[in-house]
């Protein structure tokens, strides 16, 4: 049934952060059946929140800089004109709370997040020391959606023909951040890690973008049975494969968090970059290994996990 309601969602990025996102988009679309929702979201993933079919409209933000005076107009200009009765500001960062901001006070929307003076405020003081998932669960419990669901990418899926092997195979993701290396294992023990799965009879292979070219190629070197899919493989072929796959192994980065998601069985590197206590991945069967630093987490940590059940079934 058609409501006048009109909702606005805001998520931006990153990749991970945008996929665990995926629960609370579902919760938000069911609370409020027959609301025309948009989302507000970065231009990478405009095409996600099209086909994910949780929203009626989407809408790019580029996230202008202060020096970019128009930009912020105009973004003012479409937020008033936009007609929300309510936001879920799911980015909660302060650029977004400045969005809140930006709306003419007389007739400002309700408004979840974190935005000072908002109707429905976020303001567990222990909101940063959550789990992301749970910070945002709590987040829509004070605005009224009492249930969330897991993460859920079942709308994503592709075509994997002349990708993925014909005999069991594993995921090895040894990439992640340009701009945070310092969460990346070293690629000599991805490589170890890849000929043992190798020797055990299952293919290993190697996604990652042609960024992490490098990376894959000094894996793929060392593993003669290794398949390298370095910049071959879209989110659509990612989560494909990843349903597909044995078990990943990966660091804390984007596709780490869509194979645990889909359901594959996942081990998850952490290290000092980041802490799995607020960003872990989401799924039937994550194990994650950490290491402070993370360069010093032993190959055979990682092997003796792989060999664990639900890996070694």
């Amino acid at each position: 049934m058609a409501t006048n309601e009109r909702i606005l969602v805001i998520k931006h990025g990153a990749l991970g952060d945008w996929v665990l996102a995926t629960g609370p988009f579902a919760a938000i679309r069911r609370h409020h059946a027959g609301a025309h929702t948009t989302l507000l979201t970065a231009p990478a993933f405009a095409d996600w929140g099209v086909r994910c079919g949780w929203f009626d409209e989407v809408w790019t933000d580029d996230r202008p800089g202060w020096n970019r005076p128009l930009a912020w107009i105009r973004l003012r200009r479409r937020l008033a004109a936009g007609g929300f009765t309510r936001v879920y500001d799911l980015q909660t960062s302060q650029r977004t709370g400045l969005y809140y901001r930006l709306l003419p006070k007389p007739g400002r929307p309700e408004w979840s997040g974190i935005a000072a003076g908002c109707s429905h405020p976020h303001d567990n003081p222990r909101r940063d020391s959550m789990h992301v998932t749970a910070a945002r669960a709590e987040q829509l419990r004070i605005a009224g959606i009492r249930e969330v669901p897991p993460p859920d990418l079942g709308w994503l899926d592709g075509d994997v023909g002349g990708l993925a092997p014909a005999d069991a195979f594993a995921l090895i993701i040894p990439g992640g951040s340009a701009h945070r290396t310092v969460k990346r294992w070293p690629a000599e023990r991805f490589a170890d890690v890849a000929k043992a799965v190798a020797e055990r009879g299952t293919i290993p292979v190697l996604i990652g973008t042609a960024a992490e070219g490098s990376v894959l190629e000094l894996i793929a070197r060392s593993v003669p049975k290794a398949v390298n899919l370095c910049g071959r493989t879209g989110s659509d072929q990612v989560a494909a494969l990843a349903r597909r796959a044995r078990f990943a192994v990966g660091n804390d980065t984007g596709p780490v968090h869509m194979a645990a998601v889909v359901g594959c069985p996942t081990i998850a590197l952490f290290g000092e970059a980041s802490d799995p206590e607020l960003s872990a991945p989401q799924g039937r069967s994550v194990r994650v290994l950490r290491s402070v630093p993370l360069d010093e987490l032993p190959v055979d940590a990682v092997l003796q996990a792989i060999r664990e059940p639900p890996w070694s079934s």
